[in-house]
């Protein structure tokens, strides 16, 4: 009988030693999983095409400040290029994997061989407006000749939007005195009576306005079918990290839907995380709500690139001598990051 309390004593001892042993174990695994660090978001670059501080980036720098990027496993840098046209040129070149650009940039560019497509665009309409002053007696594009029209540089897509809108009426630019003035200065010679005009966006309407200037506004693409912003990265990085395209993608949109649903409130936070607009609130208020009026309406699926649209574009911009030549639609875009 002794032996027998022995060994069911050792037996329990045993399997509580046991049982203590798999509990340690576990222990020391959920303080392994515990002390572990997270994985670090991936680093990426994103060019503007002009300052980031414009209310035109206000979905990229709200999916910033926001954390809608940080959710999406992505730490985003910034850097600035020199227009449009020369982020399309840089995210081919793949000396940075993403950028920003207005959408017929990938129409100018890939004649020349640059392998860059865009990857979203933001809203249906134009980015660029002909913005003119209400005393300078233009009602239409062919209004334009002989007068003195700004932008903000010749290597933006807006200039090319402007050489657009000018052919619609036939005109080219010897007709008019185009100014590049940089991002200040293009609405600050309509403001002064320097410039009748400028090829402009949202953003530089409030300033305008606030300086006392009344301004009448020609949306561009009721003359030809210029389109918005996009993004724009390289075949290369659709092919060979198209998570990263994706997630940067998604984190944009949802900035820019933001904007859509509540302007006053987006500008609240954009003002939060770009503080040069301290002040100015009502500006950057003014200018999404342009841009939710002239610019993100006309999307069935919110970003989805409208190839039919492009096509159009295309075919202005070759019948126009702006192109030399066409590529094929299909090498412009892709939708399958918006699906």
């Amino acid at each position: 009988m002794m032996m027998f309390v022995r060994r069911v004593c050792s037996t329990s001892l045993q399997s509580a030693r046991a049982g203590a042993a798999l509990f340690i174990g576990l222990l020391s695994a959920v303080a392994l999983i515990t002390v572990s660090p997270a994985r670090a978001n991936e680093k990426i670059t994103y060019l503007f095409p002009a300052p980031p501080l414009l209310p035109a980036f206000g979905p990229i720098q709200l999916a910033k400040g926001k954390g809608y990027f940080s959710q999406a496993g992505l730490d985003v840098t910034y850097a600035v290029g020199r227009g449009g046209v020369d982020v399309a040129k840089e995210v081919g070149a793949g000396n940075v994997p993403i950028g920003g650009i207005v959408a017929d940039a990938p129409i100018i560019v890939r004649q020349n061989g640059v392998p860059v497509k865009m990857v979203t665009v933001f809203g249906g309409k134009g980015f660029m407006q002909l913005v003119v002053r209400s005393d300078s007696g233009i009602t239409k594009p062919s209004d334009l000749k002989g007068k003195t029209i700004t932008v903000m540089s010749y290597q933006d897509t807006t200039f090319y939007a402007l050489l657009g809108l000018l052919a619609s009426a036939g005109l080219s630019k010897d007709d008019v005195d185009i100014q590049a003035a940089g991002p200040v200065g293009v609405w600050q010679m309509v403001a002064t009576g320097k410039s009748v005009g400028m090829a402009g966006v949202p953003d530089w309407i409030p300033p305008l306005e606030a300086a006392g200037v009344s301004v009448k506004v020609l949306p561009t693409d009721e003359f030809f079918p210029h389109m918005a912003q996009a993004i724009a990265a390289s075949d290369q990085v659709i092919k060979d990290r198209p998570d990263m395209v994706r997630a940067f993608v998604k984190a944009a949109l949802h900035g820019m839907k933001d904007i859509m649903d509540d302007p006053a409130a987006a500008a609240t936070d954009f003002v939060k995380f770009v503080p040069e607009w301290n002040g100015k609130e009502g500006q950057v208020k003014e200018a999404f709500e342009y841009y939710d009026k002239l610019v993100y309406p006309g999307q069935k699926v919110l970003g989805a690139i409208d190839p039919e649209r492009l096509s159009k574009l295309q075919d202005f911009y070759l019948a126009k001598g702006i192109i030399q030549k066409k590529s094929p639609v299909d090498d412009l875009y892709t939708n399958q990051f918006v699906q």
